[in-house]
C-alpha cells in the first residue's frame, strides 16, 4: 500500500530540493552577471582614460577610483593596465582565427584570410558593443598605435598571431608547416597588408568600423596585382 503521507512529504521535498537548486543557480548567475558588469565597467573606464589622457600619464589608482572599487578588484580581471589596452583587441583576434577554421574547405588560403576578416569586422560591431562602445574601440587602436610601449607588444601579439594562423591555413590544407613555406608566406602577406591599413587608418579621421573595413577591402584588392610581375607605372623610364 502507497504511503500517501509519505509520498507528499518525499514529493515536497524534492519539489524543495529542486527550488533550492534553481535559487542556487540563479544567484551564480547573477554574481556571473555582476562579475561581468564590472570587468566592463573598468574597462570602459580605462580605456577611456588611456585614450584621453594617455596610457603611460594613467595609473591604476585613477581607474579605480572612477568606477569606485579598490586595486584588489581591478587586479582580479586584469593583470596589469596593458591586458586592459588589449582586452577587446584579444576578443577580436581570437574571433579572426576562429572565422580563419570556419571558413569553406574550397577557398584558396588568401581567399580564406580575406573573407574571414572582413566578415570579422561585420559581426564584431555588435561583439564590441557589448563591451565597449565601438567607436572607443576604435580611438583604444589609434592609442595602441601611437604609443611605443603599446605598439611594441602589438607587433609582438601579431607575430604570435600569424604563427596561429599559418598552423591553421597548414591545417587546412594538408600540409607540414615546418617544411613547406607556403603557409608562412601567405600569412606573411596578408599580415603585412594589414599592417599597412591599420597605420592608413590610425591616421585618418573617420574612425569608423566602416571606414576600416572598406580600408581594409581596398588592399587587399591591391595584393594579387602588388604581387604579380609587370606592374610598373607610365613614369618609369
Amino acid at each position: 500500500m502507497v504511503n500517501w503521507e509519505n509520498a507528499t512529504k518525499t514529493r515536497a521535498v524534492r519539489e524543495e530540493e529542486g527550488h533550492g537548486v534553481k535559487t542556487t543557480q540563479s544567484a551564480t548567475g547573477l554574481r556571473e552577471l555582476k562579475k561581468q558588469r564590472t570587468r566592463d565597467t573598468l574597462l570602459r573606464v580605462a580605456l577611456e582614460l588611456f585614450t584621453t589622457k594617455g596610457y603611460e600619464e594613467t595609473t591604476v589608482d585613477e581607474i579605480v577610483e572612477a568606477v569606485d572599487v579598490s586595486q584588489r578588484t581591478f587586479f582580479r580581471y586584469f593583470a596589469n593596465k596593458q591586458e586592459a589596452a588589449f582586452a577587446v583587441q584579444e576578443m577580436i583576434e581570437a574571433r579572426f582565427v576562429q572565422a580563419v577554421r570556419d571558413r569553406p574547405a574550397h577557398e584558396a588560403p588568401l581567399e580564406a584570410l580575406r573573407g574571414a576578416v572582413l566578415g570579422t569586422w561585420e559581426a564584431m560591431g555588435q561583439s564590441i558593443e557589448e563591451v565597449v562602445p565601438v567607436e572607443l574601440h576604435m580611438r583604444t587602436y589609434q592609442m595602441i598605435e601611437s604609443t611605443p610601449a603599446l605598439l611594441a607588444v602589438h607587433l609582438r601579439r601579431s607575430i604570435e598571431t600569424e604563427d596561429e594562423v599559418a598552423r591553421v591555413i597548414a591545417e587546412r590544407e594538408g600540409l607540414d608547416l615546418e617544411t613547406d613555406p607556403r603557409p608562412r608566406v601567405a600569412v606573411a602577406a596578408f599580415s603585412g597588408v594589414m599592417r599597412i591599413t591599420g597605420r592608413q587608418w590610425g591616421a585618418g579621421q573617420d574612425t569608423s568600423p566602416e571606414s576600416i573595413r572598406a580600408l581594409t577591402e581596398t588592399y587587399l584588392d591591391h595584393l594579387g596585382p602588388a604581387l604579380a610581375e609587370g606592374w610598373r607605372g607610365p613614369h618609369r623610364a
